[in-house]
């Protein structure tokens, strides 16, 4: 694959600007970064070039990777290591990390996956450390928009599997793995920034 054919993604444009403003701080003393899903790779270019302090470990499953080592290779930045292979399901990499961070990857993955990612997550994010994952999520159990209501009915019509995940639902998930809430920002077009950290053990 050459820079003249990487994978694009519009969405990742369009949301890269109010995701820094809310993780920038919040990882400001963080070195040591896993993205899980990092899909085209645009994210991964676009933070690392924001936060040059940071070694942005960007990871997906294998398929992705060639995408993402496209927008890697072009960018030639020393903070943005190659790809890792990651199938939340299976083995993961080495921690600790510092800070974890996935957009738009709980509602597409089947619930047993996000259940994983959760797991693996309080497994390699160091005492301390936080967990930043972006997308729309439902809360109270129903839809906070009328445009999050259709987009669960699109993700299910292609996969059953998929669909938006309740905020009490990945709370729990996250309590069971020693993480703790403590953000839950609005973002534009009804999605949301939840941010937990990893408790001392």
């Amino acid at each position: 694959m050459t820079p003249y054919d990487k994978p694009y993604s519009a969405s990742c444009d369009e949301n890269r600007e109010p995701i820094l403003a809310v993780i920038e701080p919040l990882f400001r003393e963080a070195r040591r970064l896993l993205e899980i899903g990092g899909g085209t790779g645009q994210h991964a270019v676009f933070f690392g070039a924001a936060m040059p302090r940071l070694t942005w470990q960007t990871s997906d499953v294998p398929a992705h990777l060639p995408g993402i080592r496209a927008w890697l290779d072009e960018a030639g930045l020393p903070n943005l290591p190659p790809p890792l292979p990651l199938d939340v399901m299976g083995a993961w990499p080495d921690g600790p990390f510092d800070a974890v961070f996935s957009a738009n990857t709980a509602h597409i993955m089947p619930f047993e996956a996000v259940v994983a990612m959760f797991r693996g997550v309080g497994a390699v994010l160091a005492p301390g450390g936080l967990f930043a994952l972006y997308g729309p999520f439902n809360a109270g159990g129903g839809y906070t928009s009328d445009s999050n209501r259709r987009f669960d009915a699109w993700l299910k019509a292609q996969d059953p599997r998929m669909g938006l995940r309740d905020l009490e639902e990945l709370e729990s998930l996250a309590d069971r793995n020693g993480l703790t809430l403590v953000a839950n920002q609005a973002m534009p077009v009804n999605n949301r920034t939840l941010v937990w950290r990893r408790e001392s053990v």
